[in-house]
């Protein structure tokens, strides 16, 4: 059993598991051509986009980004663009079929966000002489971080929504009301303190190598 959990865990197995996820994105992006559904075409170009940053930034900036990271990454756009195209032959999506899929993508999207947050702020602490930032301080900075974040997400999704309504046309982001806000505001921030709970296990690597980048260039 431990084998075959440790197989399921292997680097291969993290590689294997996002390219079959960029391949999944790929297909959602010729259905949302082929159902002629902006939406989606959006969402899943984002989503793609995305995927292509941990390669763009362990290539170009050597930034090294472990099959783990580049398998966290994947998942959360992945399975936010699979909420906006839905099952085979539904008409409805998985955030509107299903009640907690928009909790479960904001968690992870704030969660990225909070990861970007969390690399920036440790390397600038490492970086900068005379500049020390308790652990705390550095929980407390990713969870506003990833608040502020929110709310510029917020108003860009009601924004979305009112442009779309005048138009006539299908909104590429839809807010549900005060009630969802509030709750995407929530799960937000169980994502921002996962990270800053666990982040040091994951992302030091990363500060670490943004650290010698602001050391490269102030010599």
């Amino acid at each position: 059993m431990r084998g075959r959990d440790s197989q399921l865990a292997s680097p291969q197995r993290q590689r294997q598991l996002t390219y079959l996820m960029e391949l999944g994105l790929v297909g959602m992006l010729f259905v949302g051509v082929d159902r002629g559904n902006g939406g989606i075409v959006i969402n899943t170009g984002v989503a793609l986009a995305v995927t292509q940053l941990p390669p763009l930034l362990e290539r170009d900036y050597e930034i090294p980004m472990d099959p783990r990271l580049t398998l966290w990454i994947t998942t959360a756009v992945f399975l936010h663009a699979f909420g906006t195209v839905g099952l085979p032959g539904s008409t409805r999506t998985l955030y509107t079929d299903i009640w907690w899929w928009d909790h479960m993508t904001h968690a992870l999207s704030a969660s990225l966000v909070a990861g970007v947050g969390y690399a920036t702020v440790r390397a600038f602490d490492e970086h900068a002489e005379g500049v020390h930032l308790p652990p705390k301080f550095i929980s407390v900075f990713i969870l506003l971080f990833v608040i502020a974040f929110g709310v510029l997400w917020e108003i860009l999704e009601f924004a979305i929504s009112l442009s779309a309504e005048a138009l006539g046309t299908r909104p590429v982001l839809t807010q549900y009301g005060l009630g969802d806000t509030m709750l995407d505001f929530i799960f937000n921030s169980i994502g921002a303190i996962v990270v800053a709970i666990w982040g040091g296990a994951y992302l030091t690597d990363v500060s670490g190598a943004i650290r010698r980048r602001l050391e490269s260039r102030a010599d």
